[in-house]
């Protein structure tokens, strides 16, 4: 009678110490609290009441990093947003050589951020983000190897600027825009005027020819009917038909 009941707890004892891992899980065991292997993905036995484990999830998790108010080089107070994106590449060192893996890789990127915003200007946290994620990633990637943690990427999301100094950097790129455009009108008066004098240099060469640009700048000016057109006549002219009336004048009085 006795026999039935050993044989009857002895198997629920076998069927309780099954154990079954997903894929992207692996199970720490621990034999008399010494570390012997580590197991899975798949079905696999626990000695009943001498192993234990504690399974690790191997899919890379992503961490938003709470909102951090830093100062840059150059004493500008900002706020910084980041995320981390990390995985366990060895289950048995996350679980052996640091008590919280999460929250040791959590505190060391907001720590690392912290410095590595402290060392570069605000000109530069908001151009060079690409150059400070990837020495980002360096400093925290290092510093959790050693805890079997892989930092796959870190990304600044967001970088808030006190509204003085949006103010100041708004008048500051007016500013440029402004020079910017008064450089282009000089090339441009410049670019002109080395026109004008070869043009006028062609011309002096030529009379006819200014005598026809001058035709064309009447006749381009008398399109519109609304634009009342003033013609220069050169100073010859004018004294040209003035001795010709002289000359009929003369004419004119001993006929008379």
């Amino acid at each position: 009678m006795a026999l039935p009941i050993l044989l009857f707890i002895a198997f629920l004892l076998l069927i309780s110490s099954l154990r079954i891992a997903q894929e992207y899980q692996r199970a720490i065991v621990f034999r008399l609290g010494r570390y012997t292997s580590t197991r899975g993905p798949g079905l696999y036995w626990l000695i009943p009441l001498i192993e234990r484990q504690q399974t690790i999830d191997m899919r890379i998790k992503t961490v938003e990093l709470e909102q951090q108010e830093t100062i840059t080089k150059d004493s500008v107070t900002i706020k910084v947003n980041a995320v981390l994106w990390f995985k366990v590449l060895n289950p048995a060192d996350a679980v052996i050589k640091v008590a919280d893996y999460n929250k040791a890789v959590y505190q060391l990127s907001v720590t690392a951020l912290r410095n590595i915003i402290g060392q570069h200007q605000l000109d530069e946290v908001l151009r060079e983000r690409a150059q400070i994620n990837g020495a980002l990633l360096q400093i925290v990637d290092a510093a959790t190897e050693a805890w079997g943690v892989k930092i796959e990427l870190v990304e600044i999301k967001d970088v808030e600027i006190p509204e003085s100094m949006q103010r100041a950097m708004a008048r500051e790129a007016e500013a440029i825009r402004e020079k910017r455009a008064r450089i282009i009108k000089a090339e441009a008066e410049l670019e002109a005027s080395i026109k004008l004098t070869q043009g006028a240099k062609q011309m002096e060469e030529s009379p006819i020819a200014l005598e026809l640009r001058r035709m064309q700048m009447l006749s381009e000016i008398g399109i519109d009917n609304n634009t009342t057109t003033v013609v220069l006549i050169p100073s010859e002219f004018t004294q040209a038909a003035k001795s010709l009336t002289q000359l009929v004048n003369q004419g004119e009085k001993p006929a008379a």
